[in-house]
């Protein structure tokens, strides 16, 4: 699987990549945040949870990433797997140009050729919204925490969901280990108080977690 823009070529990670992937999670996420995401890239890879990692190049060097993670649905009939995206994070100096958009596109079409019936995220639902993304309440799924703004609550149905498909979203153990769940006070606060419907992020959001 390889997607081309520009200079810009999306392709699944390799060893070779991970001190790249260190570097661009690291930048993207900043000195507050980016130590504990790149945690949770390796700890996702650790516990078997990962299903796939996208890198974004340019040049020749990472510049951009992308994971997903398989968690469950706890239905009523049966557990089910589905994916995470999460984290994707985009070097600062190439976001803008699109390298954000690639690599969601690229990890929806992952997601399908991997049979999940759905893929899942936290992010802003006027970005994500043109990527194929939806707010996933009012199909019936339940956020993993309450620290989730609800409109941030996003799906991507693919092709093998079903309608008895729903209830609430479980993380993988990293996430929690972690505390890579939804968001806390003051940003929790702050975000619910001036969140009216409008993007969370630009048009290339440096970092999703």
């Amino acid at each position: 699987m390889n997607f081309k823009s520009r200079e810009v070529a999306v392709r699944p990670a390799q060893p070779t990549d991970r001190e790249g992937v260190r570097r661009v999670v690291a930048a993207a996420f900043g000195s507050e945040e980016g130590p504990r995401i790149v945690e949770l890239v390796g700890a996702l890879d650790a516990s078997g949870r990962t299903e796939l990692s996208l890198v974004a190049e340019v040049g020749g060097a990472v510049a951009g990433h992308v994971q997903l993670s398989r968690c469950w649905l706890d239905t009523r009939r049966a557990l089910v797997d589905v994916l995470v995206l999460s984290p994707l994070s985009v070097q600062p100096e190439h976001q803008g140009i699109g390298i954000g958009g690639l690599l969601v596109a690229a990890a929806i079409e992952a997601a399908r050729e991997s049979g999940s019936p759905a893929l899942f995220l936290e992010g802003g639902p006027d970005y994500y919204g043109r990527r194929g993304f939806e707010p996933a309440t009012p199909r019936g799924f339940v956020r993993p925490s309450p620290r989730i703004p609800e409109p941030a609550f996003q799906v991507a149905l693919l092709d093998t969901f079903e309608e008895w498909m729903t209830g609430p979203l479980v993380y993988c153990d990293p996430f929690w280990a972690l505390d890579c769940v939804g968001l806390r006070d003051p940003l929790l606060a702050e975000l619910e108080a001036r969140f009216s419907g409008e993007e969370l992020g630009g048009e290339d959001p440096p970092a999703v977690g």
